[in-house]
Order: structure tokens, then sequence, then C-alpha cells
């Protein structure tokens, strides 16, 4: 018993430096380039402009929105949104974003497969997460063992979801490097310093499989332990 509850602490603190050294490499990434402006001085906004219309996606537009690394693009809306650090700068973080971003489009013109099937499932992945955690909560303080179950299931469909999401984020800043690199925005050695930090931003997605993993992992244990 003893031994159980002490691997459910190992694995509970794993998950909390996963997630805490991950977040912090990122950001000192994002930090230390953000400083490096480049020499041709584009700005995110220019770069998403130039990339988009060199692949034919003059209907999508590029607009600013508040908050910090809130970067992202709607396929419904076809709308690639950018930060305001990122949609004014002419960083390294900001071209590489920008060029990130694009590569969404890209995929998104192009029928990427994963990507389209990332989006079909995002509302049964938003209903998973909100339930799952209910009947974990729920489980756990009432020590009822079938709505741990169903906070495992849930876990597993979360963890499908973000695993489906690697093949995208990697995608994605490969075709944004490319583009980089093809219209002469970087040159070589900001092109290293771009694939850098767009690595250190895949890592992320690679730690939250790992965190969803162990937590499910923890879960299990908790249910074996409370069937004996």
């Amino acid at each position: 018993m003893y031994y159980s509850y002490g691997f459910d602490w190992f694995l509970i603190i794993i998950t909390f430096i996963i997630t805490l050294g991950s977040q912090f490499y990122i950001n000192s990434k994002y930090s230390h380039n953000r400083k490096i402006l480049t020499k041709k001085g584009y700005s995110g906004r220019d770069v998403a402009r130039k990339i988009l219309d060199k692949n034919g996606l003059g209907s999508v537009s590029v607009v600013e929105v508040s908050g910090m690394l809130s970067d992202h693009y709607d396929p419904r809306g076809k709308v690639v949104r950018l930060s305001s650090d990122i949609y004014n700068n002419s960083s390294i973080a900001s071209v590489s974003v920008a060029a990130h971003e694009c590569g969404h489009a890209i995929q998104d013109k192009d029928g990427y497969f994963f990507l389209r099937f990332r989006s079909s499932i995002i509302p049964f992945v938003n209903i998973a997460s909100s339930a799952g955690y209910i009947a974990i909560v729920i489980g756990l303080f009432a020590g009822a063992l079938n709505f741990i179950r169903i906070g495992i299931f849930f876990e597993l469909i979360i963890l499908f979801f973000q695993i489906i999401t690697l093949p995208v984020e990697f995608n994605a800043s490969r075709r944004g490097l490319a583009q980089l690199e093809d219209l002469g925005i970087l040159n070589k050695d900001e092109l290293s310093k771009s694939r850098g930090m767009l690595i250190a931003a895949a890592l992320t997605y690679v730690a939250a499989v790992a965190t969803s993993l162990l937590e499910i992992i923890r879960l299990i244990l908790i249910a074996g332990r409370d069937e004996r």
C-alpha cells in the first residue's frame, strides 16, 4: 500500500517537472530570440502576408490579437491571428511564430490529413476534457471506482488528440521554415536560430503527451489499488 502511494507521488512530481521544464525552456528560447532583430526587418505581419500570398492564400487574413503567444490559425475563419508582439516586431521569434502559423494555413489548403482530422474531433475533445475532470474529482473524493474508470477513458481521448497534434505542429514548423528560406526572409544563421526556437515550441507538445500518459498511469494505479 505504501509503495503504491509513494509511486503516485513520484508520478506527480515527474509530471510537474516535465510541465515546468518545458515551459521554462520555450519561454527562455522565446525571450532570447525576441531580442534578436532580423537583418531584413520584416515584421511578423509582413512575413505572414508574404508567405500566404506566395502560396495562393491571399484570401486568408492576418489580424492582431491581444495576449502573449496567443497566435493561431483559424481554419474555419481562414484567419492567421498573431499576438501584438509577434504581429508588430521583426525579431527572430516574431518571424518564426508567424511562419509557423502560416504553415498551418498551407496545411489547410493542401488538405493535410492530420490537421483536418484534429479539427474534426475538437468538439469531442472539449467534452472529454470537462467530463473527464468532473469524473476524476468525483471518483477520487467519493471513492467511486466507476467514475475513475470513466475519467481514464476521457483522458485517453485527450491523449489521442495530443498525439495527433504532434505531426500537425512539427509539419507546420517544417513548412514555415521552408518558406522563410525560399523567400529569403532569413539568412543561414537566422534560420538556425528560428529552427531552434520552433523545435523548443514543438517539444512542449511532446511534454503534454508525456504528462497525460503519466496521469493516465497514475489513475490506473489508483483504480487498481481501490479494487483490492
